[in-house]
């Protein structure tokens, strides 16, 4: 059973590294596409925005690969140790990221919406 799931875990990190290929990839196709439609700065916030949605779903796909590594494969407390570490540089990243393509926290409402309840 340990195999199944160091080869569910190998299939979700290639997925992940196939996502930011992708992604990168539309991502840049969509810039130059805007940029020689004389868009500008235009595409330049929508190369942005795509590029760090790509790498916001790469993080999330990166932790599913680690978290069930440890869970299924590695069961040591060193294990666990280091995928507590991973998680906190990774959810910090996912946070940052956040803040630079909506320029708020994920918890923050946005600024449209009424602040009545």
């Amino acid at each position: 059973m340990e195999e199944f799931f160091e080869h569910a875990v190998d299939i979700v990190e290639g997925l992940a590294v196939l996502l930011l290929l992708v992604g990168l990839a539309i991502s840049v196709f969509r810039y130059l596409r805007g940029y020689f439609r004389k868009e500008g700065s235009a595409a330049y916030e929508e190369f942005r925005r795509n590029l760090g949605r790509t790498l916001l779903l790469t993080l999330e796909f990166l932790i599913a690969a680690d978290i069930l590594e440890t869970v299924a494969v590695r069961k040591t407390l060193e294990s666990i140790g280091l995928l507590a570490g991973l998680v906190l540089v990774r959810t910090f990243l996912s946070f940052a990221l956040e803040v630079e393509l909506n320029g708020r926290w994920p918890w923050q409402e946005k600024s449209g919406k009424s602040q009545e309840r």
